[in-house]
């Protein structure tokens, strides 16, 4: 019962009583219908209750960012009576609640400039009322939904990293083979091996020349690391990185290279692309609903040997934090013939980015060492730092 028909049930007990002490025969029938009223609105909505299923409806293909997403509304709904009034409730991730109208078991709504990620519809539930407000009812509905907003990805042709030390007449050395060699086990050693092969940690456990067993593993070609440490996230300074590294991916998985994708988040996550047709819808999934929420630097991937982003033949970074192990180990990697590049999404032109360093020393020092740098701020068109923008653009892709 709502307020309302409480108010309405206490002035109708309070009129009886009225009408007995006062010996008022008039006041009898007010008293009886405003007692009445409210179990007529009751049973009315007791007979509108019924099974219902929802169903609901987006506008074909993806939800890119900045986008306003119709949602259309449809309730199956069988009962003895119509609802005189049916209101659906949801409870939106990211989005709080919503209440929409349903006129004739229908309804339709607008998310207006939707930003990227992954809006988990819970907590739905159908609002039944009598034509006066008398009576409610509440009806949980089993109609958990996802809605999945893309980022907005450049489509390139040459990447920034693609040039200098890396170059070959101007032109890009794309053969490599996507496979290296795997610490299998451990052995005693035998006279007249190359002591190159000598597993020196275990040599100085036990006392005596160990060597290593090798096997040959397959390798990614590339790896983009996609850096979602909490601390360094300034306004939508992650977003730009999502849009950076997908931009940078998909590149890749359109030239048919073997790619991994790593989002460095609370739940380490791992994409391979080997196919485009095949495996970028699932990464383009993960970038759509990655988010900021990782504790563990960067650095401490690279520093992992067995890692699929230590073990990629080239690697790509982005990363709005830019601590001076990960410029360590970046650099370690270009001096091992390994290579490296880094997209570095500068937090302070998104806002005040509390005690995080100024990133020009480091960014030099990359520089110098041969690591690619693309130094993106607020307001940076992607296609011009990251490569070139072809002709055409794809709607598959969410390519701009």
């Amino acid at each position: 019962m709502t307020r309302r028909g409480r108010a309405l049930l206490g002035l109708g007990l309070l009129t009886y009583v009225a009408a007995r002490a006062f010996g008022s025969r008039p006041l009898y029938p007010v008293a009886l219908g405003l007692l009445f009223a409210p179990l007529l609105a009751w049973l009315w909505v007791r007979l509108a209750q019924g099974p219902m299923r929802l169903h609901r409806e987006v506008e074909a293909g993806e939800q890119f960012e900045g986008d306003d997403v119709d949602v259309e509304l449809r309730l199956e709904h069988s009962a003895h009576l119509p609802p005189p009034s049916l209101m659906l409730v949801e409870n939106v991730s990211g989005l709080g609640e919503r209440r929409t109208s349903l006129d004739s078991r229908h309804g339709r709504y607008t998310l207006p400039g939707v930003r990227r990620g992954r809006y988990l519809f819970l907590d739905v539930r159908a609002v039944l009322e009598d034509a006066f407000g008398l009576q409610r009812a509440e009806i949980p509905l089993a109609a958990p939904w996802t809605l999945l907003v893309y980022p907005r990805l450049v489509e390139l042709d040459r990447l920034f990293s693609e040039g200098g030390t890396y170059a070959q007449d101007g032109r890009r050395l794309l053969l490599r083979r996507p496979s290296g060699f795997d610490l299998h086990s451990v052995r005693d050693y035998e006279e007249g091996e190359s002591l190159r092969k000598v597993h020196w940690r275990s040599t100085a456990k036990r006392g005596e020349l160990m060597v290593k067993e090798l096997e040959d593993a397959p390798r990614d070609e590339v790896a983009v690391l996609l850096d979602g440490e909490a601390s360094a996230v300034v306004g939508e300074s992650f977003d730009v990185q999502v849009r950076a590294a997908g931009s940078l991916l998909l590149a890749q998985a359109r030239r048919g290279r073997r790619a991994v994708l790593f989002v460095n988040g609370a739940h380490k996550t791992v994409q391979r692309v080997h196919s485009y047709e095949t495996d970028w819808p699932q990464a383009y999934d993960l970038l759509a609903a990655a988010e900021a929420d990782g504790h563990a630097p960067a650095a401490a991937l690279l520093g992992d040997e067995a890692s699929s982003v230590a073990r990629a033949l080239e690697l790509t970074v982005v990363t709005a934090s830019l601590s001076p192990q990960l410029v360590e180990r970046l650099l370690r990697r270009t001096l091992g013939q390994q290579r490296a590049a880094l997209v570095y999404v500068d937090p302070a032109s998104f806002g005040p980015n509390g005690a995080h360093p100024g990133p020009q020393p480091a960014l030099l020092r990359l520089q110098a060492g041969g690591v690619p740098v693309a130094l993106i701020r607020r307001g940076d068109d992607l296609a011009s730092k990251l490569g070139t923008r072809r002709a055409t653009d794809s709607v598959r892709g969410g390519v701009l």
